[in-house]
């Protein structure tokens, strides 16, 4: 079992920053992949960023790279993702998952945390 909690949320205006962080405890050794993901009233679960607590390159959405950066800290089991410049179609909860592998699709992330509210004004 892996338990994830998300803070950081809030609202801001356009063109504003946030720093979402992802605490993670359990099993993490075993699903070493964190990911971002986000949903919109209406939309569909949608990805934004991931990165695997070993190492390697993290993986962005085409719409935030540039704006967004996710990291990690192995130490205190947590990952961040910093967004910069932020738009009012970034707006929607986003959710911090735990999985095996680093991939897009949401389907393979096993553990998922309960979200938080990202709003941004124009």
């Amino acid at each position: 079992q892996v338990q994830l909690v998300e803070s950081g949320g809030g609202l801001v205006q356009a063109g504003g920053s946030l720093r979402l962080s992802c605490a993670a405890s359990g099993r993490t050794f075993s699903n070493p992949v964190m990911g971002w993901f986000r949903q919109a009233p209406g939309k569909e679960r949608d990805f934004v960023a991931a990165i695997n607590w070993r190492g390697g390159s993290p993986d962005y959405k085409d719409s935030v790279k540039g704006r967004f950066t996710i990291s990690r800290d192995n130490a205190k089991n947590t990952v961040y993702l910093q967004m910069n410049s932020l738009r009012p179609e970034d707006t929607a909860v986003y959710f911090c998952a735990a999985g095996r592998v680093l991939t897009s699709y949401h389907a393979p992330y096993d553990y998922w945390g309960q979200g938080t509210q990202v709003t941004v004004s124009s």
